[in-house]
């Protein structure tokens, strides 16, 4: 995980100011280092309008066997790359190393082929993992964009004067307005040409494009690393799908690879003491199907000495908690206690295996002292359901909280603690891939399977997506803290399989109901997540209805009198 910050100026260069460079810092607190490079004009203009680009970039060091600073660089007019990611696989298979290095080096290499740009968009599309970058090709040419499904943050400004800025936090103090970089391919700035009037830097779009046998990838666009989803019914079966059945068993497998990628060789601090070792990982635990069934897995990637901090956050929510009572409102959020009686079935199916649940309680003086920091790093998106949801992350990617000493006696004592944990396992993506929302069964009861607005409709539209909504968000405000955090639900291979399956292997909507020994008495919605908690022995798990985070942690409508506001509405 990376900070990173990009400018392209005429004349002078653009430096991030100190409110950006502490916010970049703070993502990456083991190295932050910046470097300048001036290109002149082709027409050979007065170097006052030369262009210039300054790259900064922050690193917290979780790959290869030392920390490597950024912003990456060969010669000294040669390529730069500043990369916030984790190519956790190329096309000549997992990336065992540093791979921002490996991705500088590909790039590098691409960017002396007679046909450079389509060398680099071939390096691009070949990558496997999250990931924002801006990459100069020495050619005059900068290079930015973000991975097609946008887990990492990458936003733009344009100053008055032209200048372009790149940024993994938007810099309040700057008077411009900031957007999300679309995850829809890479962007190309000629920071060479020789026009100097205002906003003359000319930006082209490299499109993602599903490619295949029938739609080869374009030398001007990225190949998707996945096809369109899989509408086809004709062999529709009457029963669904069981414990027994091939998808549940393929999806323990790709699941179990996408977590051995994501928790195994992770870099540790040269201070880190011998308990701190035992602590890579931590899960960001609702007691919920999808995080809970991640942590269940982790526990056979993970050699058996290492600790698993579930991370569990509950807020005191005035509209909702009274004073005077005898019950630790926190332990009433519904997540809280979701979170327990999850816990219980992780370890009487995991023996051996040490799950710690962090309890990070958040009283209303604490959310209102950090409520405009968040505010303002999850800028731009500005309404009350962002702020409910991105706080919820924000105090939970903190980690401090406290954790029962003992949870064999029957009041076990509590005691402060604070994860050492820097990568975060979050089951993000599940409900999108695999009906888990609320409206895919109103799409199925309303319109059915295949009709207009039916339930293939309404997955079709949440998958395709993904990539446009809320992970740069999550990821400005889950960083912060100088953590990462990975989704191994979005995992291309796993995302490739949800596309390409039927949807009967995915969902139980409007199929008979099997015996109830197999399933057959699980909610339709994710069923070959529930079938997969159940043959890991998760019964009560699998049995888990989906619920929001803002409801399970309360932190939506925090305050008095805020029951009628909706989450649409603007941040004051």
């Amino acid at each position: 995980m990376c900070g990173i910050f990009c400018s392209v100026s005429r004349g002078q260069v653009v430096e991030p100011s100190y409110n950006a460079r502490d916010l970049l810092h703070q993502r990456g607190p083991d190295i932050l280092d910046s470097f300048n490079h001036v290109i002149p004009l082709s027409n050979g203009q007065d170097a006052s309008e030369s262009a210039c680009l300054h790259f900064t970039s922050s690193v917290l060091a979780l790959r290869g066997a030392s920390t490597v600073a950024q912003p990456l660089k060969n010669v000294s007019n040669g390529p730069v790359l500043c990369w916030n990611g984790e190519a956790w696989k190329t096309a000549k298979g997992v990336v065992s190393g540093n791979d921002g290095v490996l991705v500088m080096e590909m790039l590098s290499e691409a960017s002396k082929q007679p046909d450079s740009q389509s060398s680099i968009l071939r390096v691009i599309e070949q990558i496997r993992g999250p990931f924002a970058l801006a990459y100069y090709d020495g050619n005059g040419r900068l290079y930015y964009g973000r991975d097609c499904l946008g887990r990492r943050s990458l936003v733009k400004a344009t100053l008055e004067d032209g200048t372009i800025i790149l940024s993994s936090v938007a810099d309040l103090t700057l008077d411009a307005p900031w957007a999300e970089v679309d995850a829809d391919g890479l962007y190309v700035v000629d920071v060479s040409a020789g026009d100097t009037t205002p906003h003359n830097f000319t930006i082209a779009h490299i499109p993602s494009i599903v490619s295949g046998p029938s739609i080869p990838s374009a030398p001007t666009s990225l190949a998707l690393p996945f096809t369109n989803m899989n509408r086809d019914v004709s062999n529709l079966p009457t029963n669904r799908i069981n414990t027994h059945s091939p998808a549940v068993a393929e999806m323990e497998k790709l699941l179990t690879k996408s977590l051995e990628l994501r928790t195994l060789n992770i870099h540790q601090k040269p201070d880190t003491t011998p308990n701190e070792r035992k602590v890579n990982v931590a899960i960001l635990f609702s007691g919920g199907l999808d995080c809970t069934l991640l942590a269940r897995l982790t526990h056979h990637t993970l050699h058996p000495d290492q600790e698993i901090d579930l991370l569990n956050v509950a807020f005191e929510n005035p509209r909702i908690h009274k004073p005077g009572s005898d019950i630790s409102f926190y332990e009433t959020c519904p997540d809280r206690m979701t979170a327990r009686s999850s816990l219980v079935e992780l370890q009487q199916t995991c023996p051996g295996r040490t799950f710690r649940l962090v309890c990070v309680n958040v009283p209303y003086p604490l959310f209102q002292a950090h409520r405009q920091k968040v505010i303002d790093l999850i800028h731009p998106h500005n309404t009350e359901m962002d702020l409910s949801i991105a706080i919820a992350l924000y105090f939970a990617s903190r980690g401090v909280g406290t954790i029962s000493v003992s949870e064999t006696t029957e009041k076990p004592s509590e005691i402060d603690y604070e994860t050492p944990a820097r990568v975060l396992i979050s089951g993000l993506g599940a409900d999108e891939l695999f009906g888990g929302y609320r409206r895919h069964e109103n799409a199925f009861t309303m319109h059915g399977l295949t009709t207009k607005d039916g339930l293939l409709d309404s997955l079709d539209e949440d998958i395709s997506r993904i990539g446009k909504r809320n992970l740069g968000r999550d990821d400005r405000v889950l960083s912060h803290w100088g953590k990462e955090a990975r989704y191994p639900f979005l995992d291309e291979d796993v995302v490739a399989w949800a596309l390409e399956a039927p949807v009967w292997d995915k969902v139980g909507f409007g199929f008979e109901l099997g015996e109830e020994m197999d399933g057959g008495d699980l909610e339709p919605g994710k069923l070959i997540l529930r079938l997969l908690a159940k043959k890991l022995g998760m019964n009560s798990v699998a049995k888990e209805a989906k619920r929001a985070i803002q409801f399970g942690a309360r932190t939506a409508k925090m305050g008095i009198g805020s029951g009628k506001m909706k989450g649409t509405q603007q941040l004051s």
